[in-house]
Parts: structure tokens; C-alpha cells; sequence
């Protein structure tokens, strides 16, 4: 089944960047959040986005209407979930409210209506029991920002229908990125190495091997990184990255997925990267 329209439940950084990059696809997309705030905070999201890829050249004032014009949005679970193909949550990483949020849409959507979780490291077929239609719930593991970023991580489930890899790989042509598949483990691929990761230069700034910036930078010119580590923590969030740490040591059993105690201070403390101006690095306004 091709997925044409789509509701994505969560209007945050991850959801409004999943519809935008949905609309500008062609997809018919409904954003739903709870409140009218959130929503408006998703819209100047979305336009600021659509005005920046214009003024690089990476996208058109035509196209960017166009893709507005197949965005809505709402608070109403009912209205974003009645008549869509694809049903995509991008909520926090609280495995409670996943499969809350799950369990309630279904009773509002169609019987043939696939859904869709992005988290990055919880379980597939956890999420997916709360439903009475498992096989029709995959992973869908965006990046941030959406728009920019290029991969996409699908997560089959244990009762995951081949169909809907079938699907999730179109979907991913569609958007323009760039799809790999996984089985339903902890972490997954990426945010289990990328963790990891984080995790060990972490304790390497714990224990004075170098300063964050240099072991950033270790990263980027000596191993072709991007970002470094430490600078990916602090916009993914301190408190993220500590949540997903203890989830993966818990079902992991590794003591490499411990969390540094220099992570719990600094999350203790409300040092959570750039959502409040400071983690490892200070980030202005």
C-alpha cells in the first residue's frame, strides 16, 4: 500500500519536520497536538524551514504553497486519524504514552490503516501490543532536523506484515532519503552505536582526557564526523540521550550503556544542551 495521506501525532521539532517533508512529498498531511500553541509553534516552524530552503535555492515559492497546501492541522485526534492511510506518532520517548496515544487512535481510524512509531530505541512489538493490529506497526526513525537529514531507520516488528517494509522503503524514495532496515532491538543500529558514543566521550571528559571541543573535534577532522558527540548531545538533549542510556543498559545488560554520573549532574541540574542554553557547549539565542 502506498501512503499518501498521513497523520502525525506530535507537533514538536520531530513531528513538524516529518509533515513538512511529507507535504513537500505530496502527501495529504494532518499535525495534530493538543493544543493550539504547540500547533501555531509547529506552523512558524514549517514556514521558517520553507523560507530558508527557498533562499538557498533548494526549494521554490510555488513549491513551498503547494506544500502548505496539503498541510492541516488540529487538535482532534478523531479529525487527524479518520480517514488517513498512515498513522505516525513522534511523542517523547515515554513507552506509556506511545501506546496510549496507539490505543486510541485505532478506535477513530480505519480498520486498513497502518501505524507508525519514530521512536529511537523503544520496543516495536512493546508499542505495537497495545494495539489489536500489530502487524500493521512498524518503526519509522526520522533524524533531526528532517528536512536536512538523509536516512531513515525502519524497524521491523516480530509481527511486522512485509507489506509494510514494502511501504516504508516507498515512503522513504518518496521523501528522498535514504532507507535501512533493522530488527526490533533495543537501540536499534543507530541509536545504540551512536549512544555508545556519546556515552564514551562522556566519560572521557569526566576523567580529563580532553575538553569536549577537543574530542568533537577529534571526530570531525580525524574520523570525517559531521558533529561531534558531545556537540550531537547537546542539541539531541542531555536528558534524552540519559533516558535512552538507561533503557539500553536495563534491556542491554552492558556496563558500556552506564550512563557517566557527570550525565546525571549535568541533567540534575537542568544543563540539558541547547533547549536551555547550555550542556556541553553554551548556545546563545
Amino acid at each position: 500500500m502506498s501512503w499518501s495521506s498521513i497523520a502525525v501525532l506530535g507537533a514538536g521539532t520531530m513531528g513538524a519536520g516529518i509533515a513538512q517533508v511529507a507535504a513537500r512529498a505530496g502527501c495529504r498531511v494532518i499535525l495534530r497536538d493538543l493544543s493550539d500553541d504547540a500547533l501555531e509553534r509547529a506552523r512558524d516552524s514549517i514556514d521558517a524551514s520553507l523560507a530558508k530552503a527557498i533562499s538557498l535555492g533548494k526549494a521554490t515559492a510555488e513549491e513551498r504553497d503547494a506544500a502548505l497546501t496539503r498541510l492541516e492541522f488540529t487538535t482532534s485526534l478523531d479529525a487527524a486519524v479518520a480517514d488517513v492511510d498512515l498513522v505516525l506518532e513522534a511523542v517523547p520517548e515515554d513507552l506509556a504514552l506511545k501506546q496510549r496515544l496507539f490505543r486510541e487512535a485505532q478506535a477513530h481510524c480505519r480498520a486498513d490503516a497502518d501505524f507508525a512509531t519514530n521512536t529511537s530505541s523503544l520496543s516495536i512489538a512493546t508499542i505495537a501490543a497495545a494495539t489489536d493490529r500489530p502487524d500493521r506497526v512498524i518503526g519509522l526513525h526520522f533524524f533531526n532536523p528532517v528536512p536536512v537529514m538523509k536516512l531513515l531507520e525502519i524497524v521491523r516488528g516480530e509481527a511486522t506484515r512485509e507489506s509494510l517494509v514494502d511501504s516504508a522503503r516507498g515512503l522513504a524514495e518518496r521523501l528522498g532519503k535514504t532507507a535501512i532496515l533493522v530488527r526490533d532491538t533495543p537501540g536499534f543500529a543507530t541509536s545504540r552505536l551512536g549512544v555508545l558514543l556519546g556515552l564514551e566521550a562522556m566519560r572521557m571528559v569526566e576523567s580529563g582526557v580532553a575538553s569536549a571541543q577537543d574530542i568533537d573535534t577529534a571526530m570531525t577532522l580525524g574520523y570525517g564526523h559531521p558533529m561531534g558527540p558531545l556537540r550531537l548531545t547537546d542539541l539531541v538533549g542531555l536528558d534524552v540521550r540519559l533516558g535512552i542510556a538507561d533503557y539500553l543498559f536495563a534491556t542491554l545488560g552492558s556496563e558500556a550503556f552506564r550512563a557517566p554520573e557527570l550525565l546525571r549532574r549535568m541533567v540534575a541540574e537542568g544543563l540539558l544542551g541547547k533547549k536551555t542554553g547550555r550542556g556541553f557547549y553554551e548556545w546563545g539565542s
